[in-house]
């Protein structure tokens, strides 16, 4: 019985130089997959001192292929055409980390990062060498496996013209894809640049990113209106609060991402008469040190004249045990930390108020998979050290999954999710920048930056240690200078704190009762911080109490 595909002598010549053909176009067509599923396996890693690109190639030749390169703000697509067919390239960049060095530099340039014409020429030999030797590799290994079969299903018996066959094909399809990649990725070739998400937005408006403290500088005037409308809202509505003595009043702040707006910050505190900064996390992008160096941050976190109480967030570190950050900021003569960088949990009574707090044990870069198991460690350590100790009046967290994981607590207050919410006693604050400079900028109408809004909160509290209002601000487009509030709302602090002063009961005659005791704060009342007490099986577990540097104390 003849099998199918089996040629018998008699068949056509023509048919049987056909058959050949068909054999070799499919073992070229094997080689050339097992070339390019090498350079997928094991991608060729090219590198400048600053930048890291990772290739693979596209399995699909065409005529106009692409080179892709995805980024995290978006994607950019270099189309180039050609009279032959080539595979696309697919180039993920990624910046080194010594790039950070640049950013302790004063005075940094933007051609300090643009790499230099020669090691943008190593690079590119660097790539064509490492894709080469993989893509040979590969169709080596398939031409060496399609021989072997060849020569089993012989019954052993391998002749010359069958090892030269399979040769042949491995050699044109090596030769063709790079003889097609060499013709086709050139200057002359170049057909098409294309960018899509942030990063075209940001491409087609430059000049909108140029100084954003400057531009937070001249929109002081028009925060100066926005608060003035607040404090009618309030003589209006909330009037016997606000004829009240006042305790404290905190400025709620989160996400700040590394752009430098703290211009709008020093008016507010100069405006609303604030006593304190709460910031909840996320004060970089990428959990440098160097970023804030770079944006200036530092400087003008200490220049803001009020303390500045810090929990880290999951961009404030580039690790699971990083804590430069913190260390940084804790050399800040201001800034109370209410966890600092050696992991110990710290209490600041301010004006009367107990305010304590832990950092985010996330990180930049971690998989983001259930963050609510994620916080439950840092959240029971904080648990088990409160537990014999009073109740906070405060309580700080950056995410709001470690915040609904703390047993006791009068207010919460946490960030992270850039948008402003009211859940309960948990104050959840949105991002005092936008989310950053171009981190959470999408595509609106026209191709133009719709960004999310801006977001700050003040809260004010009473003599009785009770919060009395909590002032929400929303608004937009300051980068673009023309800023606009979204909205401006005045909460009575009743909805959200639960705690109720102590009053004096009516005596009635012939009582002989005695007042209980009510609880006061007050401007005047001493600001210290203390080390609360840690599970004995933490690394520390003293208890102290000293004063706040004189610095910290308005």
């Amino acid at each position: 019985m003849r099998q199918v595909g089996t040629l018998l002598p008699g068949d056509s010549p023509w048919l049987r130089r056909a058959s050949h053909v068909l054999k070799w176009l499919a073992v070229l067509a094997a080689c050339y997959l097992g070339g390019v599923a090498a350079t997928n396996l094991a991608p060729t890693v090219a590198e400048t001192s600053q930048y890291r690109a990772v290739l693979r190639l596209d399995p699909v030749p065409r005529h106009s292929p692409v080179l892709h390169a995805p980024t995290i703000v978006g994607d950019v697509d270099v189309q180039f055409a050609s009279p032959l067919v080539a595979p696309g390239l697919d180039v993920q960049v990624a910046v080194r980390e010594e790039i950070t060095n640049l950013f302790t530099r004063p005075n940094v340039d933007i051609k300090a990062l643009q790499p230099s014409p020669d090691e943008i020429s190593a690079a590119i030999s660097q790539a064509a060498v490492g894709v080469g030797v993989r893509f040979v590799l590969g169709a080596t290994a398939i031409a060496v496996l399609l021989a072997m079969a060849s020569h089993y299903m012989r019954q052993r018996t391998t002749r010359r013209h069958h090892v030269l066959f399979v040769a042949s094909a491995m050699v044109v399809a090596t030769v063709g894809t790079f003889g097609g990649i060499a013709f086709t990725y050139q200057p002359g070739r170049f057909a098409e640049y294309r960018t899509t998400g942030v990063l075209g937005v940001v491409q087609r408006n430059a000049g909108l990113l140029a100084d954003v403290e400057a531009r937070a500088t001249q929109v002081t005037p028009y925060f100066r209106n926005l608060l003035a409308v607040t404090q009618a809202l309030q003589q209006k509505y909330v009037a016997g609060n606000v004829n009240e003595p006042v305790s404290a009043r905190f400025l709620l702040v989160s996400d700040i991402h590394g752009a430098n707006q703290y211009a709008l910050m020093r008016t507010i505190i100069a405006e609303e008469d604030i006593d304190a900064v709460i910031d909840s996390g996320d004060l970089v992008n990428f959990g440098r040190v160097q970023e804030g160096d770079a944006a200036d941050l530092y400087r003008s976190i200490q220049s803001l004249g009020v303390p500045y109480i810090f929990t880290s967030g999951n961009h404030d570190q580039s690790s699971a045990s990083d804590r430069a950050l913190l260390a940084r900021l804790g050399r800040i003569p201001n800034v109370v930390l209410l966890e600092d960088a050696a992991g110990s949990l710290r209490e600041l009574t301010f004006h009367g108020l107990r305010i304590t707090g832990f950092n985010d044990p996330r990180y930049f870069g971690d998989d983001n998979a259930d963050p609510t198991a994620k916080a439950k460690p840092a959240a029971d350590r904080y648990n088990a050290a409160t537990a014999d100790q009073p109740e906070p009046d405060i309580v700080v967290t950056h995410e709001p999954y470690a915040a609904e994981q703390v047993e006791r607590a009068r207010l919460l207050i946490n960030g992270h999710m850039h948008t402003p919410a009211i859940e309960g006693n948990r104050i959840q604050v949105g991002t005092f920048t936008g989310g950053g400079v171009v981190s959470h900028y999408s595509e609106g109408p026209g191709q133009e930056l719709d960004g999310q809004p801006y977001a700050f909160d003040i809260a004010q509290f009473g003599t009785s240690c009770e919060l009395t209002s909590l002032s929400r601000y929303s608004f937009r487009n300051l980068l673009e200078g023309r800023p606009a509030y979204d909205s401006v709302q005045v909460i009575s602090g009743a909805r959200i704190d639960p705690y109720r002063p102590v009053t004096s009961p009516v005596q009635q005659p012939g009582q002989t009762q005695t007042d209980p005791a009510k609880r006061l704060c007050s401007r005047i009342d001493e600001t210290t911080v203390r080390s609360l007490p840690l599970p004995v099986t933490d690394p520390a577990s003293s208890e102290t109490t000293t004063p706040a540097p004189p610095s910290v104390t308005p």
